[in-house]
């Protein structure tokens, strides 16, 4: 009995190092939130359609959706739409099912819930795709030239690589729970991208928020109506509690 219980809080113990690191020695961070930030989403939106779109769909989300993020028709049509697109139209990949699938080895999955459906014990999905958009490495032994501290033998490529330029994880052994893992020290940088560290970290930050916004994009209506419902609600019970007892002071 005692070695079962031993072996079942080692188990516990591996599983919430390997939770706090990510899988691989990296610790899932805390994405910024900015679903309120009506700036930062359209800037994910730019960068979603940019980066994204080209080989992810958006099949839940259509190009009109955009006007609750302060966007007008004009914009996201010379913006945010490929040329055979129409405003009504859902966000579908310009990729060609046939190639994804012989390139990558499956089809991309849709985006529209990804941030939704991400989520783990600890870390939303928010949190884990900021962390795994800043964990791609050069790995010349992948098929695709990356690799992934997250998501180790990822099939997909760094999609913001051209921003984020190529780095290279400065990995070290320690003991945890009597087992030797890999844990992250820092970053080699190799090639330099178009953005700073700062600059590209705002970016993620900023294309994950739309990810978050475009999973339940009534999200942030939701919760403001929720907020006056509980107002009212409370209010009410005030006034329901002293009609009652005006109601009953001469009932003895």
């Amino acid at each position: 009995m005692k070695k079962i219980l031993l072996g079942f809080a080692l188990a516990l113990g591996l599983s919430a190092s390997a939770l706090a690191a990510g899988g691989f020695g990296v610790p899932i961070e805390k994405a910024p939130n900015r679903t309120n930030d009506v700036a930062a989403l359209q800037n994910g939106a730019k960068i979603f359609v940019n980066y994204c779109l080209s080989c992810h769909s958006a099949a839940f989300m259509r190009y009109n959706r955009l006007r609750d993020i302060g966007l007008t028709d004009k914009q996201i049509a010379e913006n945010l739409t490929f040329a055979t697109d129409k405003i009504g139209d859902t966000m579908k990949a310009s990729i060609d099912p046939r190639q994804a699938k012989e390139w990558f080895g499956a089809n991309p999955p849709d985006l529209t819930v990804i941030a939704r459906s991400r989520s783990g014990a600890g870390y939303s999905g928010a949190d884990y795709l900021y962390t795994l958009l800043r964990s791609y490495y050069r790995d010349e032994t992948k098929p695709t030239g990356w690799n992934n501290l997250v998501f180790p033998n990822i099939g997909m490529p760094h999609p913001l690589w051209e921003l984020q330029g190529e780095r290279k994880p400065i990995m070290e052994k320690v003991t945890s729970h009597g087992h030797e893992v890999d844990v992250l020290k820092g970053w080699e940088q190799g090639k330099a991208g178009t953005l700073s560290a700062a600059e590209y970290d705002q970016n993620v930050g900023d294309l994950v928020a739309y990810l978050q916004w475009m999973g339940e994009p009534a999200q942030n209506t939701r919760v403001r109506l929720g907020v006056w419902v509980m107002l009212f609600l409370a209010l009410f019970t005030v006034v329901a509690w002293r009609l009652n007892a005006s109601f009953w002071k001469d009932v003895k």
